[in-house]
């Protein structure tokens, strides 16, 4: 998967949040001040070129929508992650969370609960 750069992402976000738009539509929803429409145009070329977001041609108009959902494209930059800084090991993430994040008792409780059941399916 590959990975976006901070513009591609935010303009990812948008089209995972409405669907599917024209460039119009994805610049109502950045905040302001608000990119020049040339910029997300080109940004979103660069996606379409890498097969990220699909369009449909209405003349010389397009409407754009994602090829990819957010849930795997999210899943393919924590495999990433996980792969690139903690040597796939899950142990070392949980370890990194618990020491750096101040979880409470009941996110505890529910990543126990997790761990309990993937061991389970595995197993079985």
């Amino acid at each position: 998967m590959t990975t976006l750069t901070k513009a591609e992402e935010k303009i990812m976000k948008i089209l995972w949040d409405i669907e599917k738009g024209f460039i119009k539509d994805i610049l109502e929803q950045y905040p302001n001040p608000k990119p020049p429409y040339n910029s997300v145009s080109t940004i979103v070329r660069v996606l379409v070129q890498k097969e990220i977001v699909g369009y449909n041609a209405y003349g010389k108009t397009y409407q754009y929508y994602p090829m990819v959902s957010k849930e795997e494209y999210s899943k393919g930059q924590l495999s990433r992650l996980v792969s690139d800084y903690y040597n796939n090991s899950l142990k070392q993430v949980v370890n990194f969370f618990s020491e750096s994040k101040n979880l409470d008792e009941e996110e505890l409780n529910e990543v126990m609960k997790m761990l309990k059941e993937l061991k389970s399916k595995k197993d079985e």
